[in-house]
């Protein structure tokens, strides 16, 4: 109590939702110690959050109902404790076994630490509640609220009043019932109120006695705390199961006591919050993101789509990056022009124009109505998301004709809520991401601020100012599955600016979904990371805790950078997308991290090792980004004390497994390591930390447990005596780090598509037999195509069957496919092999069909050209003709201007090309080659991966490809080729050779020809 009244309300806010995380009491009236005003704490109970399951009886059974809300605004009966006069017995020791027997949640005499003086608790009033689980062995159906008035109640008579008027039931204890007594006429108040009563005698053996209804005794002496226990169980479920008076604790503030809330700067915050929170109300919560927060939704999810693709371009592609570009500008100007919603522009001016104080109350309270507002929509869509789950079920049980109809209906009813639960998730996380997103597509474009809009080249200063107060910012968006570059950067920028170029230890979290990073993180450093069981963080956060000056002396940095994460192997995402976020983000995290807590539920630590290893592979593929990471593992949940001595032999299979796949990769990749520890250092012998599980039983009532909190101070001092030996990073080294690790990732596409480092291998193992498959039906179908060609060249086939093709390939196919089949069922791999084995199959039978039609085609247009060739043999005399007659024609109209050749040579060119053009109508031309755009879809056709092709081309390694014009040395010509070429030859020497070189006319039309054959 010292401490709480030393605090400023922030930190007494901080203090008591710490104890109630813990399940301890919290304070409800607190006597000042000198002035003895009563001031009602409520500001200390709004981030509160409190969830529990009912349980009620309908049609005679149970239906379990979950309630999640801010317990400010639940409302509960409330039983009120409280003693007249002096006990031998301990009053809140009994209270805590009704809420549970085995935690201390109301302080007593008999707790460690206690004294009799009690200088500073008598006259405080705790409240702790019950909150059910929805099971049988439930004390309570619903959740009841206990409240304890520590010392006697007679002395506190104005506690007492305000207690006992608010209260749904009252329990008091006495010394006796002696009219004598000085508690008797409170007493006889209590026994004419038609609030229920237990009076608890302290001289009297008695078990329960109901005086009237609504009214019981108990008696205390000689008997055992458990008896008595189970009795007030009985009576006052008795008690609540009839209509009674609920509590609520925000109705504490019309008691006429001093409360916490009403200070001005409170006031103030709330004042300004609550025009926020009314324009959110005005928008029905499935549309709040897209109407209010217009910026970070699709425009942003499709740059972000865009902005990855163009590193992984296939194709034509310059011309494609070329037009990414151009849609990537659009969107930016898409997001330029969407007018500032009213939230951003009454949420920036508030940020702007508040003082500090007054904006750390605007931004909580924003915090909580957001969370009150959105929790109520959310326990909503999760009760109608159960009824539609309940309903699908019980239709898959009964099948019948319309079954399958109604299936897929209630289905799609539970994608759309789905996307609804996704909607109703928002937070001042999100607002933030609005500001940088607007700020990023002005300041990409180069906008200027317009007169109706807030000064958006101000947001990065707004935030840096709450980032050095101790703010958590988002440096990967989590939806997107991106990080915003322009955005981080002129954020650091402006903490460099207000702080100095400061060095920073960068610590990260990375572990499956919900194995309790983001509580460990709060608990090493008093973070405040969202936590709750499912997807709670999204993405990565970053936050700033200041080394103390009494501790800063013995490191060589001036700040701990946390790095929260999102959870991997979310059941959000499915399949492939699941695999590729996860390696993505995991390489970001351990990339950008000085150390990283690789948190582990449990003792088998195979989830994150895979995920490790694709790590260590694409740090390998980064050779630009010069990174130094380190890693400590965490098991947590780990309750068997000999934890570290039995899994010796786990932690040395742990080291072989990641130095063997770490070798792997190297030789993949041509990278010279040893082991994992040469990529991320790593000692098994002293990196391994196990933790005892963080609850003391079963939710919602367990307390935390003790040795949990030993478990993180521990590992926080290993953390900081290793820390001590870094020099950590500059704010501007940091930026750098990132902008470096994000280009590199983004270029980086291959790795993240696989499990592990052996699936890497095995899949480049099946790519290269794929090339051996496919080089073997190319030969055959080579073969069939100068059989073919030959028949044609000999006038014996004048139409190709595609049917006739299949029949050839279907030996070299068959035996492909065969060959295939044993490779996936034989090869030693196979188990990994098979999630390929559909695929590839599809893709042999693809390629083959796609070479047929490719020479049915080709034969197909050497038809159409030896028919034209055959036709023009045919009509040569009638050409020749014509050809004459049209020059007699020609030379008798321009018989006047013989003598200026230059006009005759122009006007022969224009006529020639007209009598040509007919001459070859019919004639099917040779379509033109694209040399630049089919050069990297033939390599990668090879086998050459996209990333290898596109650096290839960006470092002019494929140069000499242009220059060597010739390859005639290194090509043999078939058959058909050399024949192709001779023909054409012989035409060109018997055209040329028939005409007279005298005749000028003829000279130019022998120039034509040479000049068409070159």
């Amino acid at each position: 109590m010292a401490v709480f009244h030393c605090s400023d309300s922030f930190l007494k806010q901080m203090m008591v939702t710490k104890l109630s995380q813990c399940q301890y009491a919290l304070p409800l009236l607190v006597p000042e110690p000198f002035t003895e005003d009563i001031e009602c704490p409520l500001w200390t109970f709004r981030q509160i959050q409190k969830t529990w399951k009912k349980t009620e009886t309908k049609d005679n059974s149970d239906v379990v109902t979950m309630k999640s809300m801010p317990i400010c605004k639940a409302e509960t009966p409330m039983v009120f404790c409280f003693r007249l006069g002096s006990l031998s017995v301990s009053k809140s020791q009994l209270i805590n076994t009704l809420i549970n027997d085995r935690h201390s949640t109301f302080f007593h005499r008999n707790c460690s630490g206690s004294n009799k003086t009690r200088l500073l608790f008598d006259g405080v009033a705790e409240i702790a509640w019950f909150c059910p689980a929805g099971k049988p062995n439930d004390t309570f159906p619903d959740c009841v609220a206990f409240c304890n008035l520590h010392g006697d109640g007679l002395t506190y008579d104005k506690q007492l009043k305000i207690l006992m008027d608010k209260s749904s039931v009252n329990l008091v204890f006495v010394p006796t019932l002696r009219k004598d007594d000085a508690s008797a006429q409170v007493i006889s108040a209590l026994l004419e109120s038609p609030k229920p009563l237990v009076v608890l005698l302290e001289d009297n053996r008695s078990a329960v006695v109901k005086l009237k209804k609504g009214k019981y005794k108990v008696g205390l002496k000689d008997r055992g705390q458990s008896d008595v226990s189970e009795e007030l169980k009985i009576i006052i479920k008795d008690i609540l199961s009839d209509p009674h008076e609920p509590f609520k604790l925000e109705s504490m503030s019309d008691t006429g006591v001093r409360v916490d809330e009403y200070e001005p700067c409170c006031i103030e915050g709330f004042s300004a919050a609550t025009e926020i929170m009314t324009t959110i109300q005005r928008v029905k919560v499935a549309s709040i993101k897209s109407n209010l927060l217009p910026c970070q939704g699709k425009l942003w999810h499709d740059w972000c789509r865009l902005n990855k693709e163009q590193y992984r371009l296939k194709g034509h592609i310059e011309k494609d990056r070329s037009e990414k570009q151009n849609r990537l500008q659009v969107l930016r100007k898409a997001q330029c022009d969407t007018p500032h919603s009213e939230l951003m522009e009454s949420f920036i001016r508030h940020l702007s124009s508040l003082p500090p104080t007054q904006r750390e109350y605007f931004l909580k309270w924003t915090q909580i109505l957001m969370d009150t507002h959105f929790t109520d929509e959310l326990s909503l869509i999760l009760q109608r998301y159960d009824e539609k789950w309940s309903e699908l079920v019980c239709l898959k049980r009964k099948p019948d004709k319309t079954s399958e109809v109604n299936i897929r209906a209630k289905r799609a009813e539970l994608e759309q809520i789905s996307s609804k639960l996704q909607s109703a998730t928002c937070g001042l996380e999100h607002i933030f991401r609005e500001m940088g997103q607007i700020y990023e597509a002005h300041k990409s474009l180069k906008k200027t601020p317009k007169n109706d809009q807030t000064d958006w080249s101000k947001y990065p200063e707004l935030a840096a100012e709450l980032m050095i107060s101790g703010h958590p910012m988002e440096l990967m968006d989590g939806d997107a599955g991106h990080v915003p570059l322009i955005w981080i950067s002129s954020l650091i920028d402006q903490v460099i600016h207000k702080l100095g170029d400061k060095r920073v230890f960068v610590l990260s979290v990375l572990g499956i979904q919900s194995s309790g990073k983001s509580t460990m993180l709060n608990a090493m450093f008093g973070l405040q990371f969202a936590v709750s069981a499912g997807r709670c963080t999204r993405g990565a956060f970053m936050q700033l805790v200041k080394l103390s000056e009494d501790v800063s002396k013995d490191f060589k940095w001036d700040y701990i950078l946390v790095v929260d994460t999102e959870g991997l192997r979310a059941l959000e995402l499915e399949g492939n997308a699941t695999i590729h976020h996860d390696n993505e983000l995991a390489t970001f995290v351990v990339g950008v991290g000085n150390m990283t807590l690789v948190n582990v539920f449990g003792e088998n630590p195979s989830e994150m090792q895979d995920v490790l290893q694709i790590v260590v592979q694409a740090f390998m593929r980064m050779k630009r980004v010069k990174l130094t990471p380190s890693c400590v593992f965490v098991h947590q949940n780990v309750t068997d004390v000999a934890a570290v001595e039995k899994n010796l032999d786990g932690k040395r299979k742990l080291q072989d497994k990641l130095d063997q796949m770490a070798q792997l990769a190297a030789k993949e990749e041509g990278f010279e390591a040893i082991g994992f520890s040469d990529i991320i250092e790593f000692d098994v012998q002293k990196d391994v930390k196990y933790f005892a599980q963080l609850w003391e039983g079963s939710p919602p009532m367990a307390p935390p447990n003790p040795g949990y909190s030993e478990c993180v101070q521990d590992l926080k001092s290993f953390i900081l005596s290793k820390a001590s030996k870094s020099p950590g990073v500059t704010l501007s080294d940091f930026k750098t780090k990132v902008q470096d690790l994000w280009n590199a990732l983004l270029n980086e596409n291959f790795v993240f598509s696989f499990k592990n480092t052996l699936e890497i291998t095995v899949y480049r193992k099946l790519e290269a037999q794929f090339e051996k498959w496919t080089w073997g039906l190319r030969s055959e179908i080579l073969n069939i195509e100068n059989q073919l060609y030959t028949r044609i060249e000999n006038g014996k086939l004048r139409k190709v069957e595609q049917a006739h093709i299949y029949t050839g390939m279907s030996k070299a196919y068959g035996e492909v496919t065969t060959e295939m089949a044993s490779y996936f069922e034989d090869e030693k791999d196979n188990e990994i092999l098979i999630q390929w084995k559909a695929q590839f199959h599809q893709r042999i039978k693809n390629f083959n069909d796609d070479l047929i039609k490719q020479v049915t085609r080709k034969l197909d247009e050497l038809i159409q050209q030896k028919e034209a060739c055959k036709k023009v043999d045919q009509q040569n005399n009638v050409f020749k003709s014509k050809l004459l007659q049209k020059s007699k024609d020609l030379a008798h109209q321009l018989k006047d201007q013989a003598k200026d050749e230059n006009a005759l040579k122009e006007l022969f060119e224009c006529e020639w090309k007209l009598w040509v053009q007919d001459l070859i109508g019919n004639t099917k031309p040779i379509e033109d080659i694209d040399f630049d755009n089919d050069l990297p879809v033939i390599l990668h056709e090879l086998g050459i991966e996209w990333a290898q092709i596109e650096e290839a081309l960006k470092s002019c390694k494929y140069k000499m490809i242009y220059e060597i014009g010739d390859y005639s040395s290194y090509i043999l010509e078939t058959r058909h080729q050399e024949k192709t070429r001779q023909r054409q030859e012989d035409t060109l020497s018997m055209e040329t050779n028939s005409l007279d070189p005298n005749n000028p006319k003829e000279t130019l039309k022998c120039l034509h020809i040479l000049k068409k054959s070159a």
